[in-house]
């Protein structure tokens, strides 16, 4: 469990906060790109670590992340206009670029007055790039802006990636330690039914075959080693498996709130999610899914764009079909008869019961065990850059990009074999960092 003040320290992100200025430190997605289809449309409010943001791509493409209001009177930009180069106040007609230098004033009269106040008025914009499916910002101090992490769907085909979002309804950190908590799927995800044809719907193909479901079901208490590296922690948990061999699923968390899940074994496509607050009470999750060794089918893409895996069934504003105001939809015949929970979908399954926790879980009541190993790691490790953050040390991981191309999955292996012996097996590496010079199949 952990002490009052040390949640608090952990779940709050908003502005002059320890944990928010970690956060600040590292790239963070905003938005899809999808959402902003068209130079010049129309521009998106949003809400990142307790801080208002509206994005707008501008006529050259570019996007823009910038304050909410106009330096001339305070209107909101969301009702501004996005053309010829900038964003436009509905207000006065005052206009931005996508980073913040004014570039008209039509209120004041031509002249040396007007340019010098176009040179010294500036909107709030922040450093943005757009990459992989998603608009990042940087909202941290200007002198420690670092290169974007190097995730590896980052490196990639937009042929090879599929983006999602999805509206959590939660705090971000209670939704970061259930992607976590691998020992979860012995029981949250489960059939109840051996049947073939149930299992295999339900399980929507996240296992490469039944073998896997089957030892999962069997095994509820899977044996954790935790492996730290410098830009975040490997989590393997092992299952028996068959004939003296072990199964693992390997994840992997990346600071501050990326992970990576465990369940891809070679050939198949990799999963990866940010949790991205959007307050203390609610937050994005950014859902990647990509292959390095081929193009997404288009059969694929359909699928994980109705829900499947950590991709959620959602409305046309990301928000998911199955959640808190609906208790998910939960069909109790179905929790009786088909799946554990009820509730249809892996990643509403998850929702749920981090949902369920409270808007912000309640971590000094918990009684923690053996399979919560990867949490308290996790909790050590972000609480302890909070921390330093607090003595004026920004985190390290922030400055180390090319260390977040790594990979998590499954392996099966001799009961043995410890988990750096598996990993240098499975990903060659034994924190399965990806170097840009080896081959993309494994």
């Amino acid at each position: 469990m952990l002490s009052a003040e040390d949640n608090v320290l952990l779940t709050r992100t908003g502005p002059k906060t320890s944990m928010g200025d970690v956060f600040r430190h590292f790239w963070q997605p905003v938005a899809l790109s999808q959402e902003l289809p068209e130079p010049d449309g129309p521009p998106l409010r949003a809400r990142i670590l307790g801080e208002e943001v509206r994005i707008f791509r501008a006529t050259d493409g570019t996007v823009g992340v910038v304050s909410p209001r106009c330096p001339h009177r305070g209107a909101d930009l969301f009702f501004g206009r996005t053309e010829e180069g900038g964003i436009t106040c509905a207000y006065h007609g005052w206009k931005f670029a996508t980073d913040g230098r004014c570039l008209a004033i039509p209120t004041m009269e031509p002249g040396p007055a007007r340019e010098k106040t176009e040179q010294n008025v500036h909107l709030l914009a922040y450093p943005t790039c757009e990459q992989g499916g998603y608009v990042w910002v940087y909202l941290g101090p200007k002198q420690h802006l670092p290169a974007l992490p190097q995730l590896e769907f980052l490196t990639l085909p937009a042929s090879h990636v599929f983006v999602s979002k999805k509206l959590q309804q939660c705090n971000w950190a209670q939704a970061c330690e259930g992607g976590l908590d691998t020992a979860h799927f012995s029981f949250l995800h489960m059939p109840v039914s051996d049947a073939k044809d149930v299992t295999d719907r339900l399980m929507q193909k996240v296992s490469s075959d039944t073998d896997t479901v089957r030892w999962m079901r069997a095994d509820g208490a899977p044996r954790f080693t935790i492996l730290e590296h410098p830009v975040g922690l490997v989590l393997g948990a092992a299952r028996h498996g068959d004939a003296g061999k072990n199964y693992w699923r390997i994840s992997q968390f990346l600071m501050p709130n990326h992970g990576l899940a465990p369940a891809a074994f070679p050939g198949e496509n990799y999963h990866g999610q940010c949790w991205v607050p959007i307050d203390d009470v609610s937050c994005w999750i950014y859902n990647y899914t990509w292959n390095p060794e081929r193009p997404l089918t288009d059969a694929e893409r359909q699928r994980f764009a109705a829900g499947s895996g950590i991709h959620a069934e959602v409305d046309e504003n990301w928000i998911p079909i199955r959640r808190r105001e609906n208790d998910y939809l939960i069909d109790r015949r179905k929790q009786k008869y088909e799946n554990y929970t009820g509730i249809d979908g892996v990643s509403e399954q998850d929702a749920a019961i981090q949902d369920s926790q409270g808007y912000i879980a309640d971590r000094t009541q918990e009684h923690l065990g053996p399979t919560d190993m990867g949490v308290i790691r996790f909790r050590r490790m972000i609480l302890g850059a909070a921390r330093d953050m607090q003595a004026g040390t920004p985190p390290a991981a922030a400055r180390q990009a090319a260390l977040y191309r790594v990979r998590a999955g499954g392996a099966i292996a001799d009961k043995d074999v410890a988990l750096p012996d598996v990993m240098r097996a499975r990903f060659g590496h034994d924190h399965a960092l990806v170097t840009p010079t080896r081959n993309a199949a494994e």
